[in-house]
């Protein structure tokens, strides 16, 4: 007898996993057991043609999260809300007469973070955020909870490559400001026109191919013992001091 989804987001064992894959479902990461054979060993094919991150688990780990039912050594976990594209989130900007306003994120693993982000992200005006497909977080649950009602409002695009659309957005006209150790200070820098602000992950920054593509690095005063701040709270206040300086900017025309 197959196995069934026990809920929206998570899907268990081999031919339900098998048919989301197929159907193009957006898949955020795939459990996979001990034994890896057989129709195993081609989700896990088609997973990594899709860019989907797997995950090896003990049984105990597959069990706990299946409970009565059979996972036969698989579990997916689906995307709790759908997923934009880099395109609608310009169209949005263009659509709002604005200029464009986005916060990419550089492997990012907390959905907490994620959640915290969009919910900043959504408040300070910005028309999206951009992730990566593999090694970072998706639209879970956890995420959307964290994010306060903003995952209702605030696109989120998934692509395969930050340092190839960053080259995208460049040829759209916008400026990529990194986030990370340099000379500038946040407040220092130009922030107004169409920007795209890059945060990296909590435990390793902005990664080095990404960071050679942003045009420049603006960076916090640390003025006590820890040097640096939780990616979520770095991104407030990069995405708000881009909000000052426009509406500054408004002020003054």
């Amino acid at each position: 007898m197959e196995n069934k989804k026990t809920n929206n987001n998570i899907i268990i064992g081999r031919n339900p996993v098998t048919e989301a894959l197929r159907s193009g479902r957006d898949i955020d990461k795939i459990l996979v057991g001990p034994g890896q054979e057989g129709s195993i060993k081609k989700i896990i094919g088609m997973a990594k043609d899709r860019g989907i991150m797997i995950v090896n688990s003990e049984k105990t780990a597959l069990d706990r999260i299946a409970g009565a039912t059979n996972h036969q050594g698989v579990i997916a976990y689906a995307s709790a809300y759908e997923y934009k594209e880099v395109d609608d989130i310009l169209a949005l900007a263009k659509e709002r007469g604005e200029d464009p306003f986005i916060i990419i994120l550089d492997g990012l693993e907390d959905p907490h973070n994620l959640g915290a982000i969009m919910r900043s992200a959504e408040g300070a005006g910005a028309h999206g955020v951009i992730i990566p497909k593999r090694r970072s977080v998706g639209l879970t649950e956890v995420a959307a909870k964290a994010s306060a009602g903003a995952v209702e409002y605030m696109p989120v695009a998934r692509v395969t490559n930050i340092a190839r659309t960053i080259e995208e957005l460049k040829e759209a006209g916008l400026w990529i400001a990194a986030c990370d150790m340099g000379d500038t200070l946040y407040y220092e820098a130009d922030l107004t026109g169409g920007i795209a602000v890059v945060v990296g992950s909590e435990g390793f920054g902005i990664s080095r191919l990404v960071s050679e593509k942003c045009d420049f690095t603006v960076s916090m005063p640390m003025m006590g013992k820890i040097n640096s701040l939780n990616a979520s709270n770095a991104a407030a206040i990069l995405l708000y001091e881009v909000r000052r300086q426009r509406d500054l900017k408004a002020k003054l025309k």
